[in-house]
């Protein structure tokens, strides 16, 4: 199974009187990028909040918002109390700001309040929230995973499809390059002619194996098609597979170079065309790929 790297999951558990919300958005990334957004109340679980998201995502743009909310008529039985060590500094440094900017409003009351780390809920069980906090993150995490793998999954009969395609076109480049080759010489030996060059029949023979040589694509061909099987092997094994089919889409639109530069015939230059599209097209999917 893949995974995709954009997915969206959202959960909720209540607590006593306060409701726990976590939200989990992911999208497309290089590498594995975490932010984590809580309440200053609950500040002092970030680090394993951080540390659950990178054991169970390896990549893409982490965004976690946690957030807590008294309910009901249940809120207002909350003790609530300042903090006047932070509301000391805040008169200070208010103190200094009117000195330096006499104009200034003064703040409100409101202002104060907005100030994070001002207002402390008193009877905030901190073990009963830890464990709670927990259980909401991995559950969130299970649903993130399990709309990630519901995404890949939608992806694979189109990456299956295009590289079908790509394998086709290879096959009959395969199939038609003997008579390609016997084309291309016997019209280098019709310009000879129609130019009167006399060369004699060893020279002749060493440019026809070395023009054979110019334009045979067999070893381009076998490469290519190693490069597409092995991409079908990692998206039928799945798993964290995204950084391999990155690789191995760039040494396959390598050969659809080669395969275009030694073109001797239209057939050649169209499947070195069509190979091309069909990498890009793969490769926009494959970005968003775990």
């Amino acid at each position: 199974m893949i995974y995709s790297m954009t997915a969206f999951a959202r959960e909720e558990v209540a607590i006593a009187a306060t409701q726990l919300t976590c939200e989990i958005r992911s999208i497309n990334h290089r590498y594995a990028e975490m932010s984590v957004y809580l309440p200053e109340s609950l500040r002092v679980f970030e680090m394993p909040v951080r540390e659950k998201l990178r054991k169970r995502l390896k990549r893409g743009k982490i965004d976690c918002n946690i957030r807590l909310q008294q309910s009901g008529d249940d809120a207002q039985k909350i003790n609530l109390s300042l903090n006047k060590n932070m509301l000391t500094a805040l008169n200070e440094a208010s103190d200094e700001i009117t000195a330096f900017l006499p104009s200034i409003s003064p703040m409100t009351v409101n202002d104060v309040l907005r100030f994070p780390g001002v207002m402390e809920v008193s009877t905030l069980d901190m073990q009963a929230l830890e464990a709670a906090l927990n259980m909401l993150v991995d559950r969130t995490l299970d649903t993130l995973i399990s709309h990630r793998a519901e995404e890949g999954e939608r992806l694979l009969p189109t990456f299956f499809e295009k590289l079908q395609q790509i394998d086709d076109g290879l096959q009959r480049v395969r199939k038609e390059l003997p008579q390609i080759v016997q084309a291309a010489r016997e019209k280098l030996m019709q310009r000879f002619q129609e130019a009167s060059i006399q060369l004699n029949t060893e020279r002749l023979e060493q440019e026809m194996v070395f023009f054979a040589q110019k334009i045979d694509v067999t070893e381009e061909i076998e490469r290519a098609e190693s490069h597409v099987k092995a991409m079908l092997t990692h998206l039928k094994t799945g798993g964290l597979v995204g950084r391999q089919l990155d690789f191995l889409l760039q040494e396959l639109n390598r050969e659809a170079n080669t395969l275009g530069s030694k073109s001797a015939h239209q057939v050649m230059t169209q499947t070195s065309l069509q190979m091309k599209v069909l990498i890009e097209q793969i490769r926009e999917q494959v970005q968003n790929i775990e």
